[in-house]
Formats: C-alpha cells, structure tokens, sequence
C-alpha cells in the first residue's frame, strides 16, 4: 500500500483547495417580465417559457 514518504505542507494543501469554491447560478432575463430566471426553465414571476403561456402567474391567485 503506497504511503506518503513526507508531509504535505500547509501550503501545497491550501493551493490544492483554493479551487474548491461555490459559484452564483447564471441567470438570464425573462423576456416576457425582464425578471432574472434560470436559463431552458419557466419564469416563476410570469410563468411562460419560450414565448407560451405554461401556468398562470402567482399574481393571479
């Protein structure tokens, strides 16, 4: 079983994690109510998506 011959240091292990972040969703603009919406999915301000009508908006409620 290989085993590690020296310690990994702090830094080399740091440098190794520094990739290791989160990133915000990309977002486009519905083109129906300009509100941001998660792209190839309905907008849940309005409810269309591409161009159609797929439910009523939550306002109508």
């Amino acid at each position: 079983m290989g085993n590690p011959k020296n310690r990994t240091s702090r830094s080399r292990r740091d440098k190794r994690r520094a990739n290791w972040k989160l990133e915000a969703p990309n977002l486009g603009e519905c083109p129906q109510c300009h509100a941001p919406k998660m792209p190839h999915r309905m907008c849940d301000n309005c409810g269309y998506y591409d161009g159609k009508e797929v439910r009523k908006a939550a306002s109508a409620k």
